[in-house]
């Protein structure tokens, strides 16, 4: 029998049940707002309280709800633990060892202080493509934080377009979990998806970055600060690495991703050299040995000894706790959400509007996004809604309607995302610049990205 009280509010009320529960979504949404910038709660502990308020409200079992937040802590910690702690430990290396610094002065030289947010854009894309988002983000920090320091630029201006080319490879290019969830059910032909999301991602992507830069970064000014931005800057009197090693030291993990995605293409199944490259490939893996080449390029041939290399990732690992500890009650509080049957009350709301295929699949991927903040559940769940649609309508090319989907699963990231909370932790900022800021251009991005969709469809 599921928590009474709602059920019991309901009848009283005579709301129906998927209307009551987008208004307990909205609720516990403006709580943890409110919890987090007026109560001033950690926001660790407003993401559980949270949690506990939109299970409750939602009619489950309490049980169910302690159950689930576990769970969604444990899936995401599963996959970005691993991740942040080994790109964290890669990251302190490289600036200890002033490999960010030669990064950053080599590229400064080839296109001045001037030019440095697109820089930090064009180094979005390439990492952006094979890399998923949050791999992606612990390996240029330590760049774009030296960046800041060399240029004296305002964080947020060459910040917003590293995440902008980030987010729209991750959210829109396959081989990326979201596109790629969906183009099998949709029967999409892979390499055409590719080419077009390419064709919408990197427009959309300007416009989100560095255009969007120009004008939010003079009205939020967030300093360099906080315990990562410290442990990913050194002030090293070492000899630098070559800006070669440096830069084949940070995009081997880059590599193995990307290698282990061509296998995939180009190798048969049952191929020995496939599975090797399917484990080298795992972003954990991947991180894995691009720490272990680290140790030497960025360590012993640098003349630090073991006990100093030792001491770097005590020191840096010990900030990540509170990252990882707020991003997996992130996750938590999404579960719940997922749970509850929020994302299924909104299928039902929006089923049968009569719009466009591909402005409905952006519609119906957006409010399950902002209800549950997954983007993953997101596409997934808006893919299975457009299939039918696909195999009966002729006119939908499934290709754009992938990409339609992938725009609308980035849509409005707020307190419910992991993301959200990854990005507000690396930079330090407060949840009300973090919506300001990460907000709007995840907005811009997936609305920017749904008329280009349009305008391409009008165009083939």
């Amino acid at each position: 029998m599921a928590f009474s009280s709602p059920l019991a509010l309901m009848s009283v009320t005579g709301i129906d049940h998927n209307t009551f529960l987008l208004l307990c979504v909205a609720f516990s949404v403006i709580l943890l707002i409110v919890a987090v910038a007026v109560l001033k709660l950690h926001a660790f502990l407003a993401l559980t309280l949270a949690s506990v308020v939109m299970g409750l409200c939602g009619g489950m079992k309490p049980v169910e709800v302690a159950k689930s937040f576990q769970e969604g802590v444990g899936n995401v910690l599963a996959s970005i633990a691993v991740v942040v702690g080994l790109g964290t430990i890669l990251g302190k290396l490289l600036a200890e060892s002033k490999g960010a610094e030669t990064i950053a002065n080599t590229l400064r030289h080839l296109l001045g202080d001037s030019k440095a947010h697109w820089t930090l854009f064009i180094a979005g894309l390439l990492v952006g493509i094979p890399a998923f988002f949050s791999v992606g983000l612990v390996l240029l920090v330590p760049i774009l934080f030296t960046m800041v320091k060399q240029t004296n630029r305002p964080l947020l201006s060459l910040a917003i377009p590293m995440l902008a080319a980030l987010s729209a490879m991750h959210g829109l290019v396959p081989p990326h979990p979201g596109p790629i969830a969906v183009v099998d059910e949709l029967h999409a032909d892979m390499g055409k998806t590719l080419i077009y999301s390419l064709l919408v991602g990197i427009p959309t992507a300007v416009v989100a970055g560095p255009l969007f830069a120009r004008f939010i970064a003079p009205r939020v000014p967030v300093p360099l600060s906080g315990s990562l931005a410290a442990q990913l800057t050194s002030e090293s009197a070492r000899t630098p690495p070559q800006f070669s090693v440096a830069v084949l030291t940070v995009l081997s993990p880059v590599i193995l991703m990307l290698a282990a995605s061509a296998g995939e293409i180009i190798l048969p199944l049952n191929s020995s050299l496939l599975t090797v490259l399917r484990f080298v490939g795992h972003p954990a893996i991947a991180l894995f040995v691009a720490v272990a080449i680290a140790y030497y390029t960025f360590g012993f041939a640098r003349g630090f000894s073991r006990s100093e290399l030792l001491k770097f990732a005590n020191d840096c690992l010990g900030p990540v706790a509170t990252v990882l500890l707020v991003v997996g009650a992130g996750g938590g509080f999404n579960r719940v959400l997922d749970q509850s049957g929020a994302g299924k009350a909104i299928v039902q709301l929006v089923r049968d509007w009569p719009v466009s295929p591909l402005i409905l699949g952006w519609i119906v991927a957006a409010l399950i996004r902002i209800a549950t903040g997954s983007a993953t559940v997101a596409i997934k769940m808006a893919g299975g809604i457009m299939a039918p649609l696909v195999l009966t309508n002729p006119s939908v090319r499934p290709e754009l309607l992938v990409i339609a989907l992938g725009a609308g699963s980035t849509v409005l990231s707020h307190v419910n995302d992991g993301g959200f909370w990854l990005v507000k932790e690396y930079l330090n900022m407060t949840v009300t610049q973090t919506l300001k800021t990460w907000t709007v251009m995840e907005t811009i991005l997936s609305l920017v990205a749904l008329l280009l969709v349009l305008l391409l469809n009008s165009l083939l």
